[in-house]
């Protein structure tokens, strides 16, 4: 028989364990896997190691949730993997995005850089929040001369903040499943 050799480690969680699994089942991950993960993190080590176990056997189950036992030929195992790791999630969910049809995951394009566009639109504006404070307290002050300073920002700010909110829908919307009334259309008919 050939069985892998497991490292364990006790740790008492001091009441973190409920954290712990909750946020391991978000991810759809094991606990163990999440542990790894941060583990690697903290040594600085490639997360790939602490992922390579990442359906290990007692992953967390719950009354939501299935395993699911998939046969596939190793180079669409591989394909399976990267594709899961490139868009930051575990196996599972990201299959299961495939199959909900997530427009991020079957067009191909990189999740992480739609969440990367608008973690940067966000900050700018946030930007602009700081900015409409500082104005704010300008011409609570009455210091006026100061203040003319902002106009530029005030006349481009509409603008500004409806150019974040249509990316900022683009993208959620590209994170999102498509909903299945609207896929009815591309379903074969028997």
């Amino acid at each position: 028989m050939n069985t892998p050799s497991h490292d364990f480690v006790t740790v008492d969680m001091r009441g973190l364990k409920a954290a712990l699994a909750a946020c391991a089942q978000a991810q759809r991950v094991s606990v163990s896997v999440l542990v790894r993960r941060a583990v690697a993190r903290e040594l600085g080590l490639a997360t790939a190691a602490a992922d390579q176990h990442a359906t290990s056997p007692g992953a967390t189950s719950t009354a939501a949730s299935v395993k699911l036992s998939i046969r596939m030929t190793p180079d669409e195992a591989s394909l399976l993997a990267a594709g899961a790791r490139a868009a930051g999630q575990s196996r599972g969910a990201y299959l299961s995005g495939l199959i909900a049809n997530v427009p991020v995951l079957t067009s191909g394009a990189s999740r992480t850089d739609h969440i990367a566009t608008l973690v940067a639109s966000s900050a700018e504006l946030s930007t602009l929040s700081r900015n409409i404070h500082h104005l704010t307290s300008l011409l609570r002050e009455g210091n006026v001369r100061p203040a003319l300073g902002c106009r530029d920002m005030l006349d481009t700010l509409a603008g500004d903040v409806r150019r974040h909110l249509m990316l900022a829908a683009s993208v959620l919307a590209d994170l999102r499943p498509r909903s299945r009334s609207s896929d009815a259309s591309t379903l074969p008919t028997t």
